[in-house]
């Protein structure tokens, strides 16, 4: 293959917009991936120039603020990205191809009625989870002491995707509803200049080049409440409304809820906010077990059943669900330098993160577990940054591989009224010796021998406090 060189970004004159090109020589590509295409979602528009309906007629309309041919919008069927469709035909008098990556959400296509000529979607659930999830569980990776990273893992499968789709379609452009106060404008940004797969290496040829619309930095909506209005001016149903204006993220692993009410830090969150589980209340009187299995650091069971990375997620997030587990509400500081809040839903994750951090506790010794928590930090804020295909993330990713080899077995978890409590863990390779760590006294462990080992580890102390007494 064929190598590739630095990567150029200019101005592409598109009012905020950038415009990506690669100097690299051109090298052959394998066959692209199939794509889902949704007939019934695939629209036309009329030709007024000749009456005849294609959908290609935007094509030779120039937008109020320039002109591209074909736009692939990462579009979640959200208030955000529902409007995007029609601003985007209207300021760049270009087509719409809004491209779905089914991560798990709960999601009702609208793109027809918002103006899109073509839907795409691609199931990413397993990808999702297992080179995505499944690594930041066996890190550790943890932001800010409560955040599991649900969207921060999300954003990068997704934006991998929609570089092969780009090129499917022949798109000259990408846009995606990321705002400019968050961190997943720079992660859905910055992700383009990378050549993700062997089906979107050729994207990078010195004839191609792709534009990256963010209209959030460029309209002039300033809040949910212009997008509304925008949206009923041109007619496009929208899943909120003024009353109801929560902003939120879902996928299979947490759900995210935002604005509203919550932007004041003293507000307690609202109890029919929740969507994902039940109130700890009202969760049942009484404890359900379950038993996880892990191998090599990564869950494969759930009650002795082997189950793939997405369906034992959705197990766990039933689990989880009924019995009020994984909410969390907290103030994070966000990579743009401002503070934010946010109420998470994360039944199944955290769930699977107490189960793993149980069973390390049999399987790992006291340095590498020491080491490894801090390297979880730097991780967690590596994935949060957007900065998941970084040189620095994937060696940190050969290190806990490497590191959690021998963490296989299972854990036993109790869940109860919000609460995951241990019951039991289990491990062949567990460090964990009965015979030297119980009371009674064994041949292994001299209690005797502990004399001279606090002589010499209190050597130092000793000869502080004999200097500062003038000895």
């Amino acid at each position: 293959m064929a190598s590739v060189g630095p990567v150029g970004a200019n101005s592409s004159g598109l009012h905020g917009a950038f415009k990506i090109n690669h100097p690299a020589r051109q090298v052959k590509v394998s066959q692209s991936r199939g794509i889902m295409l949704h007939p019934k979602y695939i629209f036309s528009e009329k030709d007024t120039s000749t009456g005849k309906t294609d959908g290609s007629a935007s094509s030779r309309i120039t937008g109020l603020r320039g002109k591209l041919n074909k736009v692939v919008l990462a579009y979640s069927g959200g208030l955000d990205t529902s409007v995007i469709v029609p601003w985007l035909k209207e300021n760049y008098g270009c087509d719409v191809v809004c491209f779905t990556a089914d991560v798990g959400q709960a999601w009702k296509p609208r793109p027809k009625a918002s103006g899109a000529s073509q839907l795409v979607v691609k199931d990413l659930k397993e990808e999702f989870v297992r080179d995505f999830i499944y690594p930041c569980l066996r890190a550790g990776a943890v932001y800010e002491r409560k955040y599991l990273l649900g969207t921060s893992m999300a954003r990068p499968v997704i934006a991998k995707a929609m570089v092969d789709v780009a090129k499917e379609v022949g798109a000259d452009a990408v846009a995606h509803g990321c705002t400019g106060k968050g961190n997943d404008q720079v992660c859905t940004s910055h992700l383009s200049f990378f050549p993700f797969s062997s089906n979107s290496v050729d994207f990078f040829c010195p004839e191609s080049q792709l534009n990256v619309v963010a209209p959030w930095r460029e309209w002039d909506i300033r809040g949910r409440e212009d997008a509304i209005e925008y949206a009923k001016k041109h007619n496009v149903p929208v899943p909120v409304t003024k009353k109801s204006i929560y902003s939120r993220d879902r996928n299979l692993w947490h759900l995210s809820h935002e604005g509203d009410i919550l932007e004041d830090p003293a507000n307690e969150p609202a109890k029919d906010m929740y969507m994902m589980t039940v109130d700890p209340e009202d969760a049942p009187d009484s404890p359900e077990y379950l038993e996880i299995g892990f191998v090599a650091g990564l869950p494969v069971t759930v009650n002795g059943q082997e189950l793939s990375p997405a369906a034992l997620l959705a197990e766990l997030n039933e689990l989880g669900r009924r019995h009020g587990i994984g909410r969390i509400d907290m103030v994070e500081n966000r990579l743009v330098g401002m503070k934010s809040r946010g109420v998470y839903e994360t039944p199944g994750g955290t769930i699977l993160f107490a189960a793993a951090r149980e069973l390390e506790s049999l399987t790992l010794d006291r340095e590498s577990l020491q080491v490894k928590d801090t390297l979880a930090l730097k991780y967690a804020e590596l994935v949060y940054a957007g900065r998941w295909f970084d040189p620095l993330r994937h060696s940190m990713d050969a290190f806990m591989e490497r590191l959690t080899e021998t963490t296989t077995g299972s854990v036993t978890l109790k869940l109860y009224k919000g609460s995951v409590s241990v019951a039991a863990r289990r491990s062949p390779f567990s460090l964990y010796r009965e015979d030297i760590s119980s009371f009674e006294n064994g041949d292994i462990y001299d209690q005797a021998d502990a004399a001279g080992f606090i002589r010499l580890y209190g050597l130092p102390t000793r000869v502080r406090a004999m200097q500062e007494s003038g000895l």
